[in-house]
């Protein structure tokens, strides 16, 4: 005797609906405030910070190795640029540390939990910042990467 599948109807459901209704469930599960988003943006900015540092002193430490074997002129003033860019890399990082303690003293100060549209304004240029950090590190870094096989 065989078994026959028994097939359910399923409800046709449009995507674009699904996805309103849920965003909609999600914003008043989890709407954060201003305030909210702010410190949340600083902390994450500081481990992001963290990372960067990490990457930029291991990629001082890569080109250092291979610097030891290659000492030719071409590649001497290419590891001559890159070793200032990652010095840079180092002092932008340092300058954004000191941005995000700032802003965050500055709202964690204020027991209202308010943020001002001057504090708003701030954040937001603090944010286009390291998002331009984030793509430039990027770049460098590929730079980098490509000299390093060219060479090794």
């Amino acid at each position: 005797m065989k078994k026959q599948g028994v097939l359910k109807k399923v409800k046709r459901v449009n995507f674009a609906e699904f996805k309103k209704n849920l965003l909609s469930t999600i914003a008043t599960d989890i709407s954060l405030t201003k305030y909210e988003q702010v410190v949340n943006d600083t902390a994450i900015w500081e481990k992001s910070l963290a990372f960067f540092k990490q990457e930029n002193a291991s990629l001082k430490t890569r080109l250092s190795v291979v610097t030891d074997s290659n000492n030719g002129n071409e590649f001497i003033k290419l590891a001559e640029y890159f070793q200032n860019q990652f010095l840079l890399k180092d002092e932008f990082i340092k300058g954004l540390k000191v941005e995000i303690a700032g802003e965050q003293a500055e709202v964690l100060k204020d027991s209202s939990r308010t943020i001002t549209n001057d504090m708003e304004k701030k954040h937001e240029q603090l944010r286009n910042r390291i998002s331009y950090f984030e793509t430039d590190f990027s770049r460098l870094k590929n730079e980098f990467n490509q000299l390093i096989t060219r060479f090794i």
